[in-house]
C-alpha cells in the first residue's frame, strides 16, 4: 500500500505540521482544543504528537543554536 518513501515523507510532513502547531502556541498561547475528541486514545494520540513537535522544535532550536551559520539578535 505505502512504499517506505513515501511513509517517511507523510509522517515528515506530520511532524512539520506539529512543530507549526508548537510555534503557534509558544507565540500565541493558542493550541488545539484536545477536550473536543471524543476518544481518549486518539486524544492521548493527539497529546503525545504535539509534546513530540514541541520538542523537536525545542532540540532544532539548539542544535541551530549551536551552529556557526546563525546568531541570536535580541
Amino acid at each position: 500500500m505505502f512504499g517506505l518513501g513515501r511513509l517517511t515523507h507523510l509522517l515528515f510532513d506530520t511532524f512539520l505540521i506539529s512543530m507549526a502547531l508548537s510555534g503557534i502556541k509558544r507565540n500565541t498561547g493558542l493550541t488545539p482544543s484536545l477536550r473536543r475528541i471524543p476518544n481518549k486514545d486518539l486524544r492521548n494520540l493527539v497529546r503525545v504528537w504535539l509534546e513530540t513537535g514541541e520538542w523537536l522544535t525545542d532540540f532544532t532550536v539548539v542544535f541551530l543554536g549551536r551552529s556557526s551559520f546563525f546568531e541570536r539578535i535580541r
